[in-house]
């Protein structure tokens, strides 16, 4: 059975500092830039199912957003604080010399991938939004939210491994947990400076204000590059209902559904999520 370990034997894990931010990655392979962006709350391991078998056609690049993993916790900016994780991505792709680079976002990294696209696009080639967050589509399921940010903060201020197991159940409830992945998020969650910015992290998430920075039909139509609605059957937040809904007003979308996984596809069928993934971005336009 591989391990995150043997899954990430090829890859290397690098620091990038440029005085504002400093990001931890996983990094693998050459070719056009591929960068996997986490969730909230997460880390660059949610992708090491992936990255030994997309590194073969992509400079794979993985980083902990700020204030999540091994990643620094700068202040939050007030206003839209959403934008300091895109301003992050920029900030890498300059450090490593890298003009244009295609985008998965699963989750949080959905909603900085939309930004980016929208904000930058001369920086985009392409997007994949995997069980994306950060959209109004009047589709949510919106029962989920308050169980989510229960679980979220109960395993922050009390980290333990039956507290982060339930965490990461409300991820993957079909059975994807495994004893490995609770122990990497009870070490990251068990760190003072990364546990206090998620606490804030996810008090501001859930504010009322935070609702203005969502992006909503008008803004998705903007979008300017191809996307992948990469979604799944049991998704907690939101159904391919919402998928569906992205697709008819993002100019070239196309939507690929998961059977059998919840919120982190690339983990619980990293097969499927691969060949479908290396399949959109082959693809040309």
């Amino acid at each position: 059975m591989s391990t995150i370990h043997t899954d990430l034997l090829n890859a290397e894990v690098r620091y990038y500092d440029n005085g504002t931010f400093r990001t931890r990655v996983i990094e693998a392979g050459s070719g056009p830039a591929l960068v996997m962006m986490h969730g909230g709350g997460g880390h660059a391991e949610a992708f090491s199912r992936n990255v030994e078998r997309l590194s073969k056609h992509f400079h794979v690049i993985c980083p902990d957003f700020i204030w999540h993993g091994l990643s620094s916790c700068p202040p939050f900016a007030s206003g839209n604080w959403v934008r300091q994780f895109s301003d992050q991505m920029l900030a890498l792709l300059d450090q490593m010399g890298i003009a244009r680079a295609s985008f998965e976002g699963e989750s949080l990294g959905g909603w900085i991938a939309i930004d980016l696209a929208l904000r930058h696009p001369e920086r985009v080639e392409k997007i994949i939004l995997n069980t994306a967050w950060g959209m109004d589509m009047g589709t949510e399921r919106s029962g989920e939210m308050p169980s989510l940010k229960e679980a979220s903060l109960n395993a922050l201020r009390n980290p333990s491994r039956e507290t982060i197991r339930r965490r990461m159940e409300w991820l993957m409830p079909l059975g994807g947990t495994t004893d490995e992945i609770v122990d990497v998020r009870l070490a990251m969650w068990s760190r003072p400076a990364t546990r206090e910015a998620l606490l804030e992290y996810y008090e501001r998430l859930f504010a009322p204000e935070c609702a203005n920075y969502l992006f909503r039909a008008p803004d998705l139509a903007k979008i300017p590059v191809p996307t992948l609605l990469l979604w799944t059957e049991k998704n907690p937040i939101t159904g391919p209902d919402t998928a569906h809904a992205m697709a008819d007003v993002i100019p070239d979308a196309q939507v690929h559904v998961v059977a059998n996984a919840a919120h982190w596809p690339q983990w619980e069928r990293p097969e499927e999520h691969d060949e479908v993934v290396t399949a959109f971005l082959q693809r040309t336009r």
